[in-house]
């Protein structure tokens, strides 16, 4: 069975060493964000042998931070987000506090 659905695309991902990330591009089918405070890449998985599936665009399948401006109801409303370091922590660096 294969579901289609809109989401909010990973635009850019700059976390290199993420097993998902090709390119500076996320190739996971879908992601998700937060832990329910911070707006870090649940979905982040250091490895060494990157996807190959390249075909593939990310999607935010969920996003779990509340104080984010553009959460709806768990879901992302941004039309695009960029992941990247802050301090070290993977984020996702659209994060807009409400």
């Amino acid at each position: 069975m294969k579901i289609t659905i809109e989401l909010p695309a990973v635009g850019e991902c700059s976390v290199a060493e993420c097993a998902y990330n090709t390119d500076n591009r996320c190739h996971a089918r879908a992601i998700t964000i937060g832990d329910g405070i911070t707006p870090n890449c649940d979905t982040l998985f250091c490895g060494s042998g990157h996807i190959h599936a390249t075909n593939v665009q990310a999607g935010v399948g969920a996003c779990k931070v509340g104080s984010c401006g553009f959460n709806n109801d768990l879901e992302c409303t941004a039309g695009s987000i960029t992941v990247g370091l802050v301090d070290e922590n993977v984020e996702c660096l659209t994060y807009m506090m409400r």
